[in-house]
């Protein structure tokens, strides 16, 4: 019933908003700066843009500098099944560069989170990424998809991209990257990657727990299913299946900041009223991508809440993949580095380099650690500290691992 609620609630107001759009727009062009007018077609915008998305934005890569100047960027779908799709940002004519295969979390927002990301990696790579699809849009027949699903998607991705890739995941899959990575390697599969960079991710939630640890582990697992899962209503494709919406998600990751969120609409608001169209934009562009929500597959969100955030199956030597052991030892050649940010406050320092320990199998060089000081969890993976002082260390783990 949460789900069908939240759908009328929403076919409910968005005639209202699509008006408060339109007599915007109308009103905007011909008014003078801080007019009464004005500030009623900011109000207006404000209100058209406090709504939620469930579409995937545009990755708006289109071009790229290299060290050999501008470059053309082009998506392609290498491999496309029911829920994601394996999409290349091809450079036409650039010369050869380390494939790389980016994981983006399945965690409420669409892989176009990590756009900042696979720019500043194809500088000087081949960059591939996870394109997770909206759970709501999937049809009953394809199934279920759970964190075993995930894993197996992971492989298939590696083997379709080809040998001597590397994997750098972020947050949600680290989990999943390292496991894959380790089934790949015990089985001297030719897709084991080359190296494994996991940023920001809970491979062993027991060491410093945050405030998503603490939650994860207030309630037992059936109290999830039983709270926050609910069935696609009509007209969507995925009618009836079971999904974690993200509008759910979204409504928890909004609850730990909602005083500053508040307070960036009331920038909005007065940035169009004063005309300052720049700063504007940025808070336009940065909500078009944190309101566009994506569900989640009800099996991969509680098997992740219970295996990783619950009873952490991985850091315990635990986890199985089909009823097969994961045997984290049995990576010896993917170099590895873990990256941190000191004021993380969903994945805190400790839970990633925890990886290490269970790497048992590589040689103490093959192992890097970075914390990057004065970043928080989103500051990992974009911003001028993401681009300045964690990526280089990103692309000489992999470069190195060239060699």
């Amino acid at each position: 019933m949460l789900y069908h609620a939240y759908q009328a609630h929403s076919n409910a107001l968005s005639p209202l908003r699509l008006a408060a759009q339109h007599h915007s727009a109308l009103l905007w062009w011909r008014q003078t700066e801080g007019s009464a007018m004005r500030k009623v077609a900011a109000a207006l915008e404000v209100f058209s843009r406090l709504r939620l998305t469930h579409s995937r934005p545009a990755y708006g890569v289109t071009q790229v500098e290299t060290d050999g100047g501008p470059q053309p960027v082009t998506e392609e779908k290498v491999l496309s099944l029911p829920f994601g799709t394996l999409l290349r940002f091809a450079k036409p004519g650039a010369a050869a560069q380390p494939r790389v295969l980016l994981v983006a979390p399945l965690s409420g927002h669409f892989s176009t989170l990590l756009r900042e990301t696979a720019r500043t990696l194809l500088a000087h790579h081949d960059v591939y990424i996870t394109d997770w699809h909206n759970a709501r849009d999937v049809s009953l027949r394809h199934g279920s998809f759970g964190l075993d699903d995930y894993v197996d998607y992971m492989m298939r991705y590696l083997r379709a991209i080809g040998p001597g890739a590397h994997v750098v995941a972020v947050c949600q899959p680290c989990v999943a990257a390292l496991a894959a990575t380790a089934l790949l390697a015990e089985d001297e599969d030719p897709a084991q990657p080359r190296s494994v960079t996991l940023m920001a991710g809970p491979v062993d939630c027991r060491i410093n727990p945050t405030g998503v640890n603490t939650l994860a582990t207030s309630k037992p697992i059936g109290w999830f299913e039983q709270n926050l899962i609910s069935h696609v209503p009509l007209p969507h494709a995925g009618h009836m299946r079971r999904v974690y919406p993200g509008f759910v998600q979204l409504s928890a990751f909004m609850s730990m900041n909602l005083e500053r969120h508040l307070q960036q609409f009331r920038n909005l608001y007065q940035h169009l009223v004063d005309g300052e169209l720049a700063q504007a934009e940025l808070i336009r562009a940065f909500y078009d991508e944190y309101l566009a929500v994506n569900d989640l597959p009800a099996e991969f969100y509680l098997e992740t809440v219970e295996k990783v955030f619950q009873t952490f199956d991985l850091a315990r030597g635990a986890l199985t993949h089909r009823g097969r052991p994961v045997r984290t030892e049995a990576i010896r050649r993917t170099w590895l580095l873990t990256v941190e940010g000191e004021r993380d406050d969903i994945c805190a320092v400790g839970q990633t380099v925890a990886a290490h320990e269970l790497c048992t199998g590589l040689r103490p060089y093959m192992k890097l650690h970075h914390v990057q000081t004065g970043v928080g969890h989103y500051g990992v993976f974009s911003g001028r500290k993401w681009r300045e002082q964690i990526y280089p260390r990103v692309r000489e783990l992999i470069h190195g691992a060239e060699a």
